[in-house]
């Protein structure tokens, strides 16, 4: 028996670039290929991005305070541009959301013992990266390399640990100085 649960990572994602933009526009204008926003793709992108996590914070924190529990951490894993990422719409405001609600239950939850915190990864290089994006990406950021899933790993791990227990409804950038350029 592994015993309750106390620890969350929400790091699931859904990504399908999309524009508001009509798609022919979008595209003599970039030479990028995105969808125009649609209902589906929108729908998509928050069952998996916000209802998803919501509902497994939910999940924890009913078992949590049934079990008269003593602490909890709840990591929701976002993006380093959610309140505004253009040509990926969905995606951002979907990321968005689940950081509204990860600040909210930070401040409702603190008095059972869970601190919930959200990480915005900069670029991180779990395949989705050609060799041109990844160059781009590593001479456009500050410390001129991409991130690697270890990166927000060892953040993830920091945010579980007792190290952390100050520390909630806070949003770590991790993106190797991405951010700040």
């Amino acid at each position: 028996m592994f015993g309750p649960v106390e620890i969350i990572v929400n790091n699931a994602a859904y990504c399908n670039p999309d524009t508001f933009e009509p798609q022919e526009h979008f595209e003599k204008k970039t030479g990028a290929t995105s969808d125009t926003i649609s209902l589906e793709s929108f729908e998509q992108h928050f069952a998996v991005n916000t209802r998803a996590p919501v509902f497994l914070m939910e999940e924890l924190v009913r078992r949590h305070v049934s079990r008269k529990g003593k602490w909890r951490r709840i990591i929701n894993i976002s993006t380093d541009w959610a309140e505004c990422f253009p040509t990926e719409i969905s995606y951002g405001a979907s990321k968005a959301a689940t950081e509204a609600f990860s600040r909210a239950a930070a401040v409702e939850l603190g008095k059972y013992g869970i601190t919930v915190n959200i990480i915005g990864p900069g670029p991180i290089q779990t395949g989705w990266m050609s060799k041109e994006v990844e160059e781009a990406q590593a001479n456009a950021a500050p410390l001129k390399k991409i991130g690697m899933p270890e990166d927000i790993a060892d953040v993830v791990v920091f945010l579980a640990s007792d190290q952390a227990r100050w520390i909630t409804g806070q949003r770590l950038f991790v993106g190797g100085g991405n951010r700040i350029v």
